[in-house]
Formats: C-alpha cells, sequence, structure tokens
C-alpha cells in the first residue's frame, strides 16, 4: 500500500524501520523539526529524521503538519493510508478527514491514552501492556482500534526494555494490518470504552523527583520508569540534584529519611521503606556506582 508515515520519538524510528522494510514502504515521512538539545544546547534532529535519512526515504519536517503547505505535501503522494506514530502534535481536521490515518499506540486502549503511556504503566505496576493499531480521530488517543497485542512487564523492566519490545511488536502489528489491506481483507474496528480509558499524562518535572513522601515500591517503579530516556532524580537542594539510574528495594524500615550511607552503600530513606541507589549521576558528573557516590560525600549513618 501507499503511505505516508508521522512519527518523531526513537520509539517510532523502531516502527519506521518496520514499515520500510515491508511492501509498504512509506512515500514521504513528516517529523518535526530539528530542536536545540542538550547541555549544549546544539540544534538536532528527532531521532525519525536521522533514520528516514539512513533509510534514503524522502523527508519533510513542516512547523505545522495541519497547515495547508504540509497537507498539500502529503496529499501530493497520494497516500492509500497515513501511519502516526509518536508524533508528538495534535493531528486536526481537515487533516483528520482527508486520509485514512491509523495510529500505532503503546499501550492496551483505553488504559493510558496519552503522552506517557509506557511510563506510567510502568510506574502504576501495572502486571501488562501492550501495543493497538487504532483510527486517529479528533479525540486524544479515543479512536476505534483493529488490533492490539499484549506484552508482560517483568519486575526488571524499564523504559529501555520494555520500549524496545513495545515497538517491535508496533512495527509487526502495523505491517500486519497493512497486509490485510492490502489484500482487500479490511480491518474490523471496535469502539473503545470510555468508562475505562485512564489517561498518561507528560512527564512534569515534579514526576521526576524521588520525595521522601512517596512509597518505597512507588519509587521503585519511578526509577525504571524514567530510565534511560528521561531520569528519576532528587533534590539536594539550590536547584542540584542527584540523578538516580538504577535502584533496589532496600529491606526493613528505614533509620532516617533522606540519603544515608550503611555498610558503604547509599540509601534513601522514604516514608515506608528505602532505595538502595545502584546507580547515580551527580550534577554535572558522570555516572557512578551509588557506593562510589557514599565515599566521596559525607554522609549520614543510620
Amino acid at each position: 500500500m501507499r503511505t505516508v508515515y508521522l512519527g518523531t520519538s526513537e520509539f517510532a524510528a523502531v516502527v519506521l524501520d518496520a514499515l520500510a522494510a515491508s511492501a509498504h514502504r512509506p512515500a514521504l515521512v513528516i517529523t518535526r523539526p530539528d530542536r536545540p538539545r542538550g547541555r549544549g544546547r546544539r540544534l538536532a534532529s528527532p531521532p525519525v529524521a536521522e533514520r528516514a535519512r539512513a533509510l534514503e526515504l524522502s523527508l519533510a519536517q513542516p512547523e505545522r503538519v495541519n497547515e495547508q503547505e504540509a497537507r498539500g505535501q502529503i496529499g501530493a503522494e497520494r497516500p492509500e493510508v497515513v501511519v502516526v506514530c509518536a508524533f508528538g502534535a495534535l493531528i486536526k481536521e481537515p487533516l483528520l478527514s482527508e486520509h485514512e490515518i491509523l495510529n500505532v499506540h503503546p499501550s492496551l486502549l483505553p488504559r493510558w491514552r496519552g503522552a506517557a503511556p509506557i511510563e506510567r504503566a510502568l510506574e502504576a505496576g501495572d502486571e501488562r501492556t501492550g501495543v493497538c493499531i487504532m483510527r486517529l480521530t479528533a479525540g486524544l488517543d479515543s479512536g476505534p482500534v483493529c488490533m492490539r497485542q499484549s506484552e508482560a512487564i517483568a519486575p526488571s523492566d524499564d523504559y529501555g526494555s520494555l520500549a524496545a519490545r513495545l515497538a517491535a511488536a508496533g512495527g509487526r502489528l502495523l505491517v500486519a494490518a497493512l497486509d490485510r489491506l492490502a489484500a482487500g481483507e479490511g480491518l474490523e474496528f471496535e469502539e473503545q470504552d470510555e468508562g475505562s480509558a485512564t489517561y498518561a499524562e507528560k512527564i512534569a518535572p515534579a514526576d521526576r523527583l524521588l520525595d521522601e513522601e512517596l512509597s518505597a515500591p512507588l519509587a521503585e517503579r519511578r526509577v525504571r520508569a524514567l530510565h534511560p530516556h528521561i531520569g528519576a532524580r532528587i533534590d539536594l537542594g539550590g536547584g542540584a540534584f542527584l540523578g538516580v539510574e538504577a535502584a533496589a528495594l532496600g529491606a526493613g524500615s528505614p533509620p532516617r529519611r533522606g540519603l544515608y550511607t550503611e555498610a558503604g552503600r547509599l540509601y534513601l530513606g522514604l516514608r515506608d521503606g528505602s532505595l538502595e541507589l545502584l546507580r547515580v549521576r551527580p550534577p554535572g558528573g558522570r555516572s557512578m556506582s551509588g557506593a562510589e557516590y557514599a565515599r566521596g560525600h559525607a554522609l549520614p549513618a543510620p
């Protein structure tokens, strides 16, 4: 089938790989404009732009996809299906009605509609999540679903490991959906149950904090949910933060709140338990083990 692909993130880049390797290789890839990134604020391309160039696909990066120029670029390719995956901007009318648009969404809809479904599923302690292929509508991930695949969440999963599996599954599921359409079989869509909908809000600065009032299990899940792409962190005061890259639940009741060291290990005392901080990143520094950080800082002991 003749397709146009809209995506931005690394997750979307993996799905693009699968689409480009199929019989439905996109005639055009649309992604977001280059933006300043990192501490140096250097201009950098989104992952999908980099992947499209590597795959030698036609690429456009309009400032606003819903405006006439971008819509004209899409329409000029005469796509039978437009595919959207983690694009990062709302698709509005009249673009919505101009094409058949399928969306690849990494959750078991209607659970975790919105911007951060993988992070929210991990943080909530869900036992399963998945990927859905749905028809894009004006609502936030509220369109009817035609295909879905469930994926177990392992206790050791972090965002990196789970997103990789879901992206691979999403690519396979998308190609299967397009194969059906190309074969003339059609797709059967089922409306979502609005009463069961939950929303995965975008990760805000407060969502990254390992506050001392958190429960220890929630804090441990937060570390995994935000690693390695965003990162959980501890407020050290004065605008400084200690990044936490890996943690494990501590044993027994915490002897104190906040950072402390015991037997050469680094811990964070919380309201109902503690986290052993296995790997951290000090402000402006390199990643190191919690034990290394403990040796270099005067921290209270139990």
